[in-house]
């Protein structure tokens, strides 16, 4: 009865969300360990954008969700509080999450594509990583941290759903974090090397990334939708 009954309940998702529009974000800047807020466009977007998307039986559905993972960095943090607004108190497991935050970009902070061409016109950060910042070994070892916790979340849900024990959610995962540390996860959630996947994705500011399994298997993770807004 128990797996008859589990197979027709919803299998568990990631939204993969990258924050809103900030100032560098607009003008190209690489923003790593820069805790910038949103611009007033920015949080406006996202703000309109939580009632088309947040709600009951909407694309992420509070009720369906087991876990809410926040990269540290405020532009995250706020672009969570402005989506959810109407929706907060439904919203159980939040948890900061260091794994989430955006690539350290050491020496190139702040600079344009153009600026670190000028000073390394061969540099390639899918490969090559930041001087005095993240390797791209680095980031990726993140993004396998928070896949395997992710799996296990899923994995422990879709048990207890097998064993007929009640839960409060459909195991739903939503990740708040950046652009090229979005497009890193989605790499390594997928099971390509962030230097073969990573640059053919566009994460665009404050849009929604939803990945998934085909087959009801957690051994097939699938895209199933790119920036939704």
């Amino acid at each position: 009865m128990g797996g008859d009954s589990a197979n027709k309940q919803p299998f568990p998702r990631v939204f993969v969300i990258r924050h809103g529009q900030t100032e560098w974000s607009q003008n190209g800047r690489h923003t790593g360990t820069t805790d910038i807020g949103l611009t007033q466009h920015g949080a406006e977007v996202v703000e309109k954008l939580g009632p088309r998307v947040v709600g009951d039986a909407k694309l992420i559905d509070p009720g369906r969700i087991s876990h809410v993972l926040l990269s540290p960095r405020k532009r995250a943090i706020d672009t969570f509080t402005l989506l959810f607004k109407d929706n907060l108190p439904a919203v159980a497991e939040r948890e900061i999450v260091e794994d989430a935050r955006e690539w350290t970009y050491g020496d190139y902070e702040g600079l344009k594509p153009a600026e670190i061409k000028a000073r390394n016109p061969h540099h390639w950060i899918w490969t090559d990583g930041c001087p005095n910042g993240e390797s791209a070994a680095d980031v990726s070892a993140r993004a396998d941290n928070l896949v395997r916790k992710i799996r296990d979340i899923h994995a422990a849900h879709l048990l207890d759903r097998e064993r007929g024990v009640e839960t409060k959610s459909s195991g739903d995962v939503v990740i708040f974090s950046h652009g090229h540390f979005s497009r890193v996860f989605i790499s390594r959630f997928l099971g390509f090397g962030i230097g073969e996947f990573g640059p053919k994705i566009v994460a665009e500011a404050g849009a929604v990334q939803l990945l998934g399994y085909q087959h009801n298997s957690l051994d097939e993770p699938s895209i199933l939708a790119m920036n939704l807004q």
